[in-house]
């Protein structure tokens, strides 16, 4: 593939949880460059090979069925026996799934550091107010609706987290990150969840 220089942005670089790589499904953690039509590749530049094309997380997550959807709108706290019927309904058999989502919380890496920010995972469930906090590949199963995961039962999302900075104005950014990613998605005391603690991992 040919594109001129004043085509594309070169150099970029994501913490994970933006792209997916095409066809893997994988998500993308690195440099990569952009063209001019709305196309993401792996690499610095389109000399720096094997080059993939990549693909917005958000895309997929906007395939959630409209029942998953609206269940997460009107998310309140349920018995597990819905669980079970909620399986019934959409003929999902339980014993074919390998993976329930499990607490693995990503951490900060030197070189998110020197950036000052990374990204954070979770997952909510659709039925109740009960949040996890995953790891990117937990992420990306659910995003995908791998059948690996229980996907039907937990909706994905994940928020940047800053790490560096005076100890006040961190606090204000993720505060805010999170009340709006609160007010967005519709996650009912997810602030409890995190227990308000917005200088988590500041350096």
């Amino acid at each position: 593939m040919y594109y001129p220089l004043s085509q594309i942005k070169t150099n970029l670089y994501t913490n994970g949880g933006e792209y997916f790589i095409i066809p893997s499904r994988e998500n993308y953690i690195g440099y990569y460059w952009k063209t001019s039509d709305g196309k993401f590749f792996t690499g610095r530049t389109p000399q720096d090979t094997p080059t993939n094309e990549l693909t917005k997380v958000l895309e997929y997550n906007s395939l959630l069925d409209d029942q998953v959807q609206q269940a997460l709108v009107n998310s309140i706290d349920q018995e597990e026996v819905r669980n079970t019927l909620y399986l019934d309904i959409k003929n999902i058999n339980i014993n074919q799934t390998t993976l329930l989502p499990t607490f693995t919380p990503t951490y900060p890496s030197s070189q998110d550091y020197q950036v000052g920010e990374f990204r954070r995972f979770f997952c909510k469930k659709t039925n109740e107010i009960q949040y996890i906090e995953i790891d990117p590949r937990q992420y990306s199963l659910l995003a995908f609706k791998d059948p690996q995961i229980l996907w039907q039962l937990y909706y994905p999302f994940n928020i940047p987290w800053t790490i560096s900075g005076r100890v006040e104005t961190v606090i204000n950014v993720n505060k805010n990150i999170v009340e709006l990613t609160m007010k967005q998605l519709k996650l009912p005391r997810f602030n409890d969840y995190l227990k308000n603690d917005y200088v988590k991992y500041l350096a």
